[in-house]
């Protein structure tokens, strides 16, 4: 591609609304421009970025043994209705009605219209195992869309489902779709990590998300220094300490009985803490959520947070929420900030930090008061479990010696064991070999493509703009012409330029009639990894200077420079 002739409008600035790097470049480097908010065009730089990663994952899949179909953005209702989730949904579904009155929805996600077509087409075992993929735009009605392609209302996305006779081949489809997932973030150039995660309105037994770590990263996700264990920190169980989680009962009975005191308008931790001249970890912070089993307490050393998945996980519940001002009143007699559980009549779930509390403080139900001296045990009972958010320093769950990192991560890919949540409500059966009736076992596997380029750029970026990892650049070389009135140098400068082609590789030739620096200044914020400069001075010599992105300039013989670029672009030789 020429660059003059090319559609990429750079900017110098980068507009006000945006705020993470990655919006930023995309927007200055000419590769997207907003419609509405979450919505974009995709400019030809930004679609050549797409289309290297979306050919990366269409290999991969298809080497992992999955088929492309293409499934419609519009679904009908009936078909959310069958499996339930046409009110469970929310307010992130579009929903649209046609000139009929009928009910239709832009798909978000594809379970639905995927098991209506294997549920009207598969009956027996031997058509049995089936992974279907699609890559396909999406559109998910985000409160809040921001910060570019990371969380936009309009996105591409790779999903993919498969369809089981049994869970040990699901389970084998599960790996196989995990490792396929590496490898293409593997081919990216990324950075990341692979991560056990919550299944959230999915559903599903377990799941999988992969992270690319940066810094600027929405995720907060932990990884155990010794073994292979990582998880989001919303899914990750926390290993016990010596001593942590043991029962404090037996020597409850010899100190003293709760006492009542007096913490006007002291709600918080850190305020009741400061008023009571105590540390924040001899409180036990006490929330009532509301869930679809009804309310429930959940308890924990006040120096750490709770983790609402693991609340909802502790109650069997599908849903729970922290309760409104409503609901606690009705449950404990007092406002938020002065609820605790002794006395409660209820529920009670608390994280194994509590249970060996000694003469902890808690609120008394009543409003302006908490007690002292409170003993787990002996002054209230609770179900003990995991509860906690974890942090740096905890201790993993899979291996006795090792603790947890934190990391910032970008959430790029989602592998869900589904089971049989989508087949048994929407009649995907099958024939096993006894003629005998049964559900498929069901996966589902996804990759945001916008959200692989973004999250590549949050990643590899300095303060000159985009560093792409060659893989997905939108062009691999680019042959910059210093003079173009100069005969000789752009002659050869057209000869590279066929030459690099010739061999497949994408290549932008600059030939605007702009002074040098423009020129070195667009490539970089554009992120090209190889810049190869033609100038007066380079052909005195018989050369050309080569630059990697972010690296040093050197000389190179122009007789040398294809077969130099092949080298440092590791392109394996043909045949």
């Amino acid at each position: 591609m020429r660059f003059s002739k090319l559609f990429a409008p750079t900017l110098r600035e980068s507009p006000a609304d945006a705020e993470v790097v990655s919006h930023k470049l995309m927007l200055r480097a000419g590769m997207i421009r907003k419609v509405a908010a979450g919505i974009y065009t995709l400019l030809p730089l930004g679609v050549n970025v797409l289309k290297s990663v979306e050919n990366i994952v269409r290999e991969e899949m298809m080497l992992a043994g999955a088929q492309e179909v293409t499934m419609p953005m519009v679904v009908p209702s009936e078909l959310w209705k069958e499996s339930g989730r046409w009110d469970e949904y929310g307010k992130e579904l579009l929903r649209l009605n046609d000139r009929h009155g009928r009910d239709f929805c832009l798909g978000p996600t594809h379970e639905e219209v995927v098991t209506n077509l294997v549920a009207g087409e598969v009956r027996s075992y031997k058509n049995l195992p089936m992974n279907l993929f699609q890559i396909q735009t999406k559109f998910r009605d985000e409160i809040r869309p921001r910060f570019g392609l990371m969380r936009g209302r309009e996105f591409v996305m790779k999903d993919a489902y498969s369809f089981h006779v049994t869970e040990e081949c699901a389970e084998k489809e599960y790996l196989n779709m995990k490792a396929a997932y590496s490898r293409i973030f593997e081919r990216c150039g990324l950075d990341f990590r692979a991560v056990e995660a919550d299944t959230g309105n999915i559903g599903g037994n377990f799941s999988h998300e992969f992270m690319v770590l940066a810094d600027t990263g929405e995720d907060a996700i932990v990884s155990c220094e010794k073994c292979d264990y990582a998880a989001n920190v919303e899914r990750a169980e926390i290993g016990l300490p010596a001593g942590e989680g043991a029962s404090s009962s037996e020597a409850a009975s010899s100190l003293p009985l709760p006492e009542k005191v007096s913490t006007p308008g002291k709600k918080s931790i850190d305020e009741v803490s400061e008023f009571l001249k105590v540390k924040p970890e001899t409180l036990i912070k006490s929330l009532v959520y509301n869930t679809d089993k009804g309310p429930v307490m959940a308890l924990v050393r006040g120096d750490l947070e709770i983790n609402n998945i693991k609340v909802k996980r502790a109650a069997s519940a599908s849903w729970a929420e922290l309760a409104s001002e409503d609901i606690v009143s009705e449950i404990t007699g007092a406002p938020s900030g002065y609820v605790g559980p002794v006395g409660l009549k209820g529920k009670l779930i608390a994280d194994f930090s509590v249970r060996s509390m000694r003469g902890a403080v808690t609120g008394a139900n009543e409003e302006g008061a908490h007690l002292r001296n409170v003993e787990p045990g002996r002054d209230f009972s609770a179900e003990y479990t995991d509860l906690r958010v974890a942090g740096s320093g905890d201790k993993c769950p899979r291996c006795d010696e090792g603790s947890f990192k934190l990391f910032r991560g970008i959430e790029v890919g989602h592998i869900f064991m589904l089971g049989t949540k989508y087949s048994e409500s929407m009649g995907a059966k099958f024939l096993d070999e006894n003629g005998k009736e049964k559900p498929m076992i069901m996966g589902c596997y996804g990759i945001g493509i916008g959200r692989t380029a973004a999250a590549a750029i949050e990643q590899n970026h300095d303060e000159a703009g985009i560093r792409w990892p060659v893989p997905i650049a939108p062009y691999q070389v680019c042959i910059a012409a210093v003079t173009m009135k100069d005969h000789d140098s752009l002659e050869l400068a057209e000869s590279l330029y066929f030459g690099l082609m010739d061999k497949g590789i994408p290549t932008l030739m600059d030939d605007r009639n702009e002074r040098a620096g423009v020129k070195f200044k667009d490539l970089d914020l554009i992120g090209i990894p190889v810049r190869i400069t033609v100038s007066t001075n380079t052909m005195k010599e018989e050369s050309v200077e080569i630059k990697e992105r972010g690296g040093e300039t050197r000389l190179v013989g122009y007789k040398d420079t294809v077969a130099e670029i092949i080298r440092i672009l590791k392109i394996p030789p043909s045949g």
